[in-house]
């Protein structure tokens, strides 16, 4: 291990799934370009109450789960030689094993499903409950969906935004990767564009930052607000957003970002957005969300939706973020 890698892992969940292979892949890789090491985890849960088997039972069931860990360790080994790689083994639920875990971790890699729940299901709890209460960022993997690579070949230049806007970077090149994440002013949003940033610095891609925009005073709003000028109110906000995204941005001045201000429902656009993207990233909760909800609507919509790796970030990290510059 390289001293690179010697600071905090980019953690995983692991099964044997096939969502958690995938997860596997984009995790080594996120892990390559961070120079960090992988941590491989995997959760040893009793589902009952009491424990009706023998101890030495128990001992051949751990070490069954033990070796599904050697087995993600080996398979992260062959990925990537250069990348440290680690094995976790421990007790409780999947979710509350991976938060914990995560506590300590860059960020937090999982598959939408686990081995659990019916051939149907989309989502899985631990795809739902991490994301809601981890503190750092977390990334769900579709077994469908490949792990993006880092693309040497994007350029720079001079992009343009929706609308003829210039975008704070620059122009992208041909196949570069594109990073889209959904803002709306939120503390949680803002965290995702600086993930965004980063991430699109690690892979020498550009970010398209998407703000939707409902009329609320316009007729077909179901209680518009009365004495409402939506035009004045359409053209603060798109302000605001544009210079918001220009001010975080010009701490990655190597990363293209083009802004993008459309009058469609978040849920739809950004599903739209992120179809050819590498990764779609979101805050964990937004404006819109009710005060009880952990997700947000968009949020769980899009985890079960979208067609490229979902990447889900907190309002507020707990330690200071450091650059992910290249050397």
């Amino acid at each position: 291990m390289n001293d690179g890698q010697a600071g905090r892992p980019v953690l995983v969940g692991y099964d044997e799934s096939a969502a958690s292979r995938h997860a596997l892949n984009w995790a080594v890789e996120e892990a390559r370009l961070r120079r960090a090491p992988v941590l491989v985890c995997h959760a040893l849960h009793w589902p009952y109450t009491t424990k009706p088997v023998s101890a030495e039972m128990m001992a051949q069931i751990e070490q069954v789960a033990q070796g599904v860990v050697d087995e993600g360790v080996r398979r992260a080994r062959e990925l990537a030689p250069e990348v440290d790689a680690r094995g976790l083994l421990a007790r409780g639920t999947p979710a509350a094993v991976l938060l914990e875990a995560g506590r300590e971790a860059e960020l937090t890699v999982l598959g939408s499903r686990g081995q659990g729940g019916f051939d149907d299901l989309r989502v899985g709890s631990a795809a739902v409950q991490v994301p809601a209460h981890c503190v750092t960022p977390v990334v769900v993997v579709r077994p469908e969906l490949r792990p993006p690579a880092a693309d040497a070949g994007a350029g720079t230049g001079g992009g343009t935004g929706a609308g003829g806007e210039t975008g704070a970077g620059g122009e992208t090149g041909a196949g570069a990767v594109r990073i889209v994440v959904g803002l709306d002013g939120s503390p949680a949003g803002l965290t995702a564009l600086e993930f965004a940033l980063d991430e699109a610095a690690l892979r020498l891609g550009a970010v398209t930052a998407l703000c939707c925009w409902t009329d609320c005073g316009s007729s077909s709003w179901p209680d518009p607000l009365p004495f409402v000028d939506s035009n004045a109110l359409r053209r603060g906000a798109e302000d605001r957003f544009r210079e918001v995204v220009t001010r975080l941005a010009d701490r990655r001045p190597d990363v293209p970002v083009i802004t993008e201000f459309v009058p469609e429902r978040p849920q739809r656009a950004l599903l739209a957005a992120a179809e050819d993207a590498a990764l779609l990233v979101l805050g964990n909760r937004g404006n819109e969300s009710r005060p009880h909800l952990l997700l947000g609507p968009v949020t769980q919509s899009a985890l079960a939706e979208a067609g490229c790796p979902v990447a889900v970030t907190p309002a507020a990290v707990l330690r200071p973020r450091t650059p992910l510059d290249r050397a």
